[in-house]
């Protein structure tokens, strides 16, 4: 039972949410609902991030919904099934328990094993991860005719990105972190310090998009002292850099001559560029990369959609480098798993107020037909695929969401 001295702070995160009068539930000719909202345990090695954090599941509780947690599925980011129990969310001690909820929340995409859990009408939301998804995947959500919502695509009101600005923060100060810790002598990096020291010169950071992973990255890089050079073909994105990061830095377009010039005396390349409905462009080649600087390091956040660096390969949490060309590479898509606990509570924080969102309207399909924003999020809709770049990926069908909605199916 949760105490009465702790229902004004839930009252007060729920009601930063609530709608206007103008789209008043009543007025939309909607109910409230009461959503079963389950959550497995992540089954990838390395996922140490949940979806929900206790508060994010007290909110929803004292919203009237229930929540039930497969035992153990807050370990990687340091909450107990006592913390879940406490907030209100039932514990379940296997997944077949966790799939009679109607919307299942996960940190991957869903496995083989837990694909034939699915029923039609399972509302699936989690993230794509482009990079290591494959056709067989999306090929049984399809015959499972689900609901299926990416992270990375839904929107917000301000029609942003709100899980990828949030994880993008995350991976563009942990990106200069682990960079600094490859230059080091021990894993066989320069053995250079990055902000330098009196007399030393820095090393110099090279990153590709100036986006939100290479602001906070930028951020992070001159906060420790180092000399940094942002590309991006987008202008304005730079000059947002500059003035968001309040201190000059080297800019550029990603000009081949100047891009290959920075490249081959960097310490460090990052690659930042994000899509907002496909595969990551490749911006350096292979005979930029063989030019580098031995020991230099290669930090690939945009992994997750392919990469930037055509030598970039997907990596893990267990076996995070490779090299080649006597490079260090990290691609390890999911980098705001090194954080577990500050992603975990950062995606909370996104996730709870709009599944109350969604309760309020009267669930998560009346929230999709409201919003175009979180429509966005939809690539699979009771048996069609809705997202084109799916589909001309993999050679599938694709099928216009909102023509689904106007034909009422």
């Amino acid at each position: 039972m949760m105490g009465e001295q702790n229902r004004p702070i839930i009252t007060g995160i729920s009601s930063q949410f609530t709608l206007s009068p103008a789209e008043s539930p009543a007025m939309l000719g909607q109910k409230k609902s009461s959503m079963h909202i389950g959550i497995p345990k992540s089954e990838k090695s390395g996922e140490m991030r949940v979806p929900l954090t206790p508060t994010g599941v007290a909110a929803l509780v004292y919203n009237g919904h229930q929540v039930s947690i497969e035992s153990n599925a807050g370990q990687g980011a340091r909450f107990s099934d006592h913390d879940y129990s406490e907030a209100g969310a039932v514990i379940a001690y296997d997944k077949e328990q966790v799939y009679k909820a109607q919307i299942i929340l996960k940190m991957e995409p869903p496995f083989d094993t837990e694909i034939n859990l699915l029923k039609p009408g399972h509302i699936l939301i989690s993230p794509i991860q482009l990079s290591t998804l494959k056709p067989e995947i999306v090929i049984d959500l399809i015959k499972k005719k689900v609901i299926a919502l990416a992270f990375e695509y839904i929107k917000d009101d301000s029609g942003n990105f709100p899980f990828v600005r949030s994880m993008s923060e995350i991976a563009g100060d942990t990106a200069i972190l682990i960079a600094s810790e490859y230059l080091s002598q021990e894993h066989g990096g320069q053995g250079i310090l990055l902000g330098g020291i009196s007399g030393v010169a820095p090393a110099k950071v090279v990153i590709l998009g100036a986006g939100v992973v290479g602001e906070f990255a930028a951020r992070t890089a001159l906060g420790l002292g180092a000399d940094v050079r942002v590309f991006d073909n987008n202008i304005y994105k730079l000059m947002r850099l500059q003035n968001n990061i309040g201190h000059r830095v080297f800019t550029s377009i990603l000009n081949q001559e100047v891009l290959f010039n920075e490249i081959s005396t960097a310490d460090v390349a990052v690659g930042a560029i994000h899509s907002d409905s496909g595969r990551s462009p490749v911006i350096v080649t292979e005979e930029m990369v063989s030019k580098m600087k031995a020991g230099s390091v290669i930090i690939d956040v945009s992994i997750d959609q392919g990469g930037v660096f055509e030598t970039s390969v997907v990596t893990t949490h267990q076996k995070p480098v490779y090299r080649l060309h006597n490079v260090i590479h990290y691609c390890v898509p999911n980098i705001p798993s090194r954080v577990s606990g500050t992603a975990s509570r950062a995606i909370s924080n996104i996730l709870s107020p709009l599944l109350m969102k969604a309760g309020d309207l009267g669930g998560i399909d009346s929230l999709m037909h409201l919003s175009p924003f979180f429509r966005h999020g939809v690539y699979i809709y009771k048996g069609c695929l809705c997202n084109r770049y799916i589909s001309e990926r993999f050679g599938l069908k694709f099928t216009e969401l909102d023509l689904l909605f106007t034909s009422g199916l």
